[in-house]
């Protein structure tokens, strides 16, 4: 891979796409895609990111996220919640999602995570931070 950051929806599919066959080829323990932070949207906390290994999504995400992401799993049947976990100690919940599917889907999936779970508008920049 030679780019590592994109902002549209166009240009970020590719590089979902491409990070997910870089990290199939590779045989890398997990990828990772951070959208950039928002202060009106995400608070005093780090922007939004999405980890992908072994046919697994893994997020953090606050109850109002989680109920969005489950409603943006209807669009995404193929793919289901594996696991949720809320330790006490922290505020929100991660979530693992099994996601059996070729590289561009799953690049449509996490773009739409960020878009629709994570309150990016179109145009939002996001990289991939490892593969």
């Amino acid at each position: 891979m030679t780019r590592f950051e994109a902002d549209t929806a166009r240009e970020r599919r590719k590089l979902f796409a491409d990070a997910v066959a870089a990290h199939r080829d590779r045989g890398s323990a997990f990828l990772t895609i951070e959208a950039e932070r928002l202060a009106d949207v995400d608070g005093e906390g780090p922007g939004p990111w999405i980890q992908f290994a072994d046919q697994t999504f893994n997020m953090d995400v606050t109850d109002e996220e989680l109920d969005r992401l489950k409603g943006l799993l209807a669009e995404f049947p193929e793919f289901r919640i594996d696991q949720l976990e809320s330790p006490e100690e922290a505020e929100g919940t991660n979530v693992r999602i099994t996601a059996r599917s070729d590289a561009n889907r799953l690049a449509g999936f996490a773009d739409r995570v960020f878009q629709a779970v994570y309150g990016r508008d179109e145009a939002y920049r996001a990289w991939v931070t490892a593969v």
